[in-house]
């Protein structure tokens, strides 16, 4: 990206970077990313799976970066999302548990507010909802419609949400159990 995350100038597959400094010694001061960088593809967020799935196979691509009605970043998608999306989850050697989520042996979990709702929903066979927020923070933000306090406690979507730590204006991390679980 260049100047702001929403402008995108180019995708940079490891690969390509790790045959670049191959061939010049590993000097990273030789390498022109911008040279070695592929174009990006930019999808609109309104693209249904069955039509991202047919551009995948037509251009061959792996992922697009998605974007909404403004041209403002939205995410990713990816091959494998969306074969997951049809078939269920497909473990492979890179998958690995969600970074910044612990299961806890009272059966809570133990979440930062930056993951992503999608990635607790398919890790644990939620169903919270996505389309008001991306992260969980986001979620319970959105909920509240404020940005609660630590240890202020919330149920909704069939979940109790209890604020465990609080970073200026954000939230850093929830406890997250059944709501019927006192």
């Amino acid at each position: 990206w260049k100047g702001s995350l929403d402008n995108i100038v180019g995708v940079l597959h490891a690969k390509d970077l790790l045959r670049a400094l191959n061939e010049v010694g590993n000097d990273f001061s030789r390498i022109d990313v911008m040279k070695i960088a592929s174009k990006p593809w930019f999808v609109p967020d309104t693209t249904t799976l069955q039509d991202q799935l047919n551009a995948f196979l037509r251009r061959k691509a792996h992922f697009a970066i998605v974007v909404d009605e403004y041209g403002e970043v939205e995410g990713l998608v990816t091959l494998e999302d969306i074969i997951e999306e049809i078939v269920g989850e497909i473990a492979d050697e890179h998958d690995v548990d969600i970074q910044g989520v612990k299961q806890e042996a009272d059966g809570s979990v133990v979440v930062d507010g930056t993951v992503p709702i999608r990635d607790l929903n398919r890790a644990l066979d939620w169903n919270l909802p996505d389309e008001e927020a991306t992260t969980i923070a986001g979620l319970v933000i959105h909920e509240t419609q404020s940005i609660p306090d630590e240890k202020q406690a919330f149920t909704f979507h069939g979940k109790r949400f209890v604020v465990m730590k609080r970073d200026k204006n954000r939230i850093a991390r929830l406890r997250i159990k059944p709501a019927g679980d006192a």
